[in-house]
């Protein structure tokens, strides 16, 4: 009896501890493979994440702009700082004011479009950015001056804004330089929406440019300086768009009274400081004309229009 169920005992207690070890085994050498596997995917995937780097196109010229390292810590604050930064650095390379176009000859020539990076728009899809992108277009908003050969006809029909101030005609450097500056802006045609810095069109008051020594209030004194004279020019061209009605943008006023216009109806200027600038806010274009009197000493700045707008107002 005892050898009639001996051998199947030791069988059944040799199955069930070679099926105990095998599956043991087999869990440990499968959760060791599996822990080796994912260790190496996350170095991998780290590996990638700092290697990777995003071309920043430009969407005109197709050019490299600067280039884009991702991180995997997407959400936060410090990287939220360090893409904002970014979009700044390029809004400051990239961002251009409107250079508006001018009238020659019955033809309008010249101008450059207004450039705008969209730097909410930019840190979005940096945030956002597609696995294993290798370019990124940059969100740029482009503004050409909005004036065409068919709609200046008639232009300097009607004048809708105008304003003429006085100065020495025997002071000859500042006559000179407000002659200079006042050419600059005649014949200036801004269509709707069009913008006018002044420091962009007159550009730079230098000797090279003709511009001479002339008295200028620096810190609420008169100093001697090239160009002085050119923020008469600024000021008049100011109190005739604001009669036009044309929408002021930016406008300071001199850190004391000025001779040649009221107290508050000033506008200084110079260059790399406080600048002059205004928007046509109508729906059709108009054009700056200037007229100095050297003789009687007189700068008189207008704002004109076609007869056939010139009725809307």
């Amino acid at each position: 009896m005892v050898k009639k169920y001996v051998t199947p005992i030791v069988l059944l207690f040799m199955v069930a501890g070679c099926s105990s070890s095998m599956t043991s085994g087999n869990q440990n050498e499968e959760a060791l493979a599996v822990g080796r596997l994912t260790t190496h995917a996350s170095k991998l995937v780290e590996k990638a994440a700092v290697n990777v780097s995003i071309d920043l196109i430009h969407p005109t010229t197709k050019d490299v702009v600067s280039s884009f390292k991702p991180m995997l810590t997407k959400n936060s604050e410090e990287y939220a700082q360090e893409l904002s930064k970014l979009a700044d650095d390029l809004a400051n390379q990239l961002d251009q004011p409107m250079v508006p176009v001018k009238l020659n000859n019955g033809q309008i020539t010249g101008g450059k479009s207004r450039v705008v990076l969209d730097e909410t728009k930019l840190v979005g899809e940096l945030k956002n950015v597609r696995p294993l992108a290798k370019t990124l277009e940059l969100p740029l908003q482009e503004s050409a001056p909005n004036v065409s050969q068919e709609a200046i006809k008639g232009i300097d029909d009607v004048v809708i804004g105008s304003y003429k101030t006085n100065f020495n005609p025997t002071v000859k450097g500042r006559v000179e330089n407000i002659a200079i500056s006042s050419n600059e802006i005649n014949q200036i045609v801004l269509g709707p929406g069009d913008r006018f810095y002044f420091n962009l069109v007159v550009g730079e008051r230098t000797v090279e440019r003709g511009y001479q020594e002339a008295l200028e209030i620096v810190n609420k004194e008169f100093v001697m300086g090239i160009g002085g004279g050119i923020c008469q020019t600024s000021s008049t061209l100011y109190n005739a768009v604001a009669n036009a009605g044309l929408e002021i943008l930016e406008v300071h006023s001199h850190s004391r009274s000025v001779g040649y216009v009221p107290a508050g109806k000033d506008a200084t200027v110079s260059w790399g400081g406080p600048d002059f600038k205004f928007m046509n806010n109508k729906d059709y274009p108009v054009i700056i004309k200037t007229i100095v009197d050297r003789n009687s000493g007189t700068l008189e700045v207008q704002v004109l229009a076609s007869q056939q707008t010139a009725a809307k107002i």
